[in-house]
């Protein structure tokens, strides 16, 4: 393991500090890890066409000129990719809308970058959790189609 010194801002830090203690932490040093793992997982699904599972979330505005339309066209365009969708109306004009995807992660990232980029779409987040599917093929019951599962 590799010791290293940083300089950062009394705000920064006070946000470390504070992670720290609200995720219950022993040390700065174990919070900047997951700090810096957590990037590298995210930077690795961008570029990985590894299999994996995602949840996008996001505010859009349903006044915004067919955006509704928009988005569930892009959502049918891509239906191989969506397992479930949730729409929640916030107030007369915001729509909180989640999103389960599963595909290769940078298809995923495609995805949601399609649908964050449209115009009145407001605080897009996509969390990505790589898988793997099951080496071991299998039934539930006797005559059942075999098949496997994903493992996160």
């Amino acid at each position: 393991m590799q010791r290293i010194t940083i300089t950062i801002d009394d705000d920064l830090l006070e946000v470390v500090d504070a992670m720290t203690r609200e995720r219950g932490y022993d040390s700065r040093s174990e919070a900047f890890r997951d700090i810096v793992r957590e990037v590298a997982n995210r930077e690795q699904g961008k570029t990985s066409n590894a299999l994996c599972i995602a949840v996008l979330g996001y505010v859009f505005d349903y006044g915004t000129r067919d955006l509704a339309q928009r988005l569930t066209r892009l959502q049918h365009e891509h239906h191989d990719m969506f397992a479930a969708n949730m729409r929640v109306p916030l107030d007369h004009t915001s729509c909180l809308e989640v999103s389960a995807l599963r595909g290769p992660a940078q298809a995923v990232q495609h995805v949601a970058d399609e649908i964050s980029t449209q115009r009145g779409v407001r605080h897009a987040n996509l969390h990505v959790v790589p898988v793997k599917v099951s080496d071991h093929p299998h039934r539930h019951e006797a005559g059942g189609t075999p098949h496997q599962h994903i493992q996160a």
